[in-house]
């Protein structure tokens, strides 16, 4: 993830130690861990639960997902013989590994990480969707530059800020959608409007990439070929990775929210359909004794939530 070549090499898959990346990952993992086991029980009240199963099991997931794009063989793949390779590489990083990691922060922890003054106040001007979305384009954008990606290539230094700020602005890009602090989440509407912007823009560059007739990327123009694909094959495979890694990703997130939005309040009427047959025998009329029965058996709506 950090280092780079300065020339391919023929021996396209021969081992590579990445001792940076095992770094980063333990470093990560222990402080995970130390988190939960250590400062959770102090924080959280008696009694209360200091992480969930399913908090654990994103941490594990997003963590995983970035020892895989960032150590051999995927990163030696992406950084000097296929970009298509280097799209699934930043595909993870932007769009599948940050959420992941937010959904595995426990509140408690975000509480004391952020805090109730400046530093929130901050967060949560960062994480507004206009902010958030400005940025995480605007740095897309920047990482499909020629220019920076052939320096990037042989530039470790350069490497490494390129995705520090990637990962960076893909955690406000997704803030606004979810994670531990609620205050920062735009209702299911503006979600999805949101969502719907955020898949416009990557077709810019994927259509660029998928129609170019030339290399457009110096660096990854040389004799040795990974798997046979020419220069303007690797291309066209890099911009429909980032069409269907990014903009369906999204879109099916869209579709998810439209139904659990809309169809909730149809299910919730076919449930009082069904509790309705459950009360009257086959066969016979409706009465006034059936209608208070369903209506004993049914809670009363919550404030603010439509019944």
């Amino acid at each position: 993830m950090f280092a780079a070549q300065l020339h391919p090499s023929p021996d396209i898959f021969q081992f590579r130690a990445h001792p940076e990346v095992w770094l980063l990952v333990a470093g990560l993992a222990a402080a995970y861990v130390y988190a939960i086991r250590v400062i959770g029980p102090r924080a959280v009240p008696a009694g209360e639960s200091v992480v969930s199963r399913r908090q654990v099991g994103c941490f594990v997931a997003g963590l995983g997902l970035l020892w895989a794009v960032s150590d051999w063989p995927v990163h030696d793949l992406a950084e000097q013989y296929l970009y298509s390779v280097h799209m699934v590489q930043h595909m993870v990083l932007s769009y599948f590994m940050p959420p992941l990691m937010l959904m595995a922060i426990p509140r408690w922890l975000a509480r004391l990480l952020v805090g109730d003054g400046k530093t929130h106040r901050v967060m949560r001007w960062l994480t507004t969707p206009v902010v958030a979305g400005v940025a995480f384009n605007a740095w897309l954008m920047v990482t499909h530059i020629p220019t920076i990606v052939n320096l990037s290539s042989t530039n470790g230094v350069l490497h490494y800020s390129l995705h520090a700020v990637l990962v960076g602005t893909s955690l406000m890009m997704w803030m606004p959608l979810c994670g531990p602090l609620p205050e920062f989440h735009r209702g299911p509407g503006g979600q999805m409007i949101y969502l719907f912007a955020m898949s416009v823009v990557p077709t810019v560059p994927a259509g660029w990439l998928t129609f170019a007739e030339k290399a457009v990327y110096k660096i990854y123009d040389h004799p040795i070929r990974a798997f046979g694909m020419s220069v303007t094959d690797d291309q066209q495979a890099a911009g429909v990775i980032m069409k269907i890694g990014g903009s369906v990703f999204l879109w099916v997130l869209i579709t998810r929210l439209f139904f659990k939005r809309f169809m909730a309040g149809s299910t919730a009427e076919s449930q009082r359909f069904r509790r309705v047959q459950d009360v009257v025998p086959l066969g016979q009329d409706l009465t006034y004794g059936h209608v208070e029965s369903v209506f004993a058996a049914t809670e009363p709506a919550k404030e603010g939530q439509i019944a």
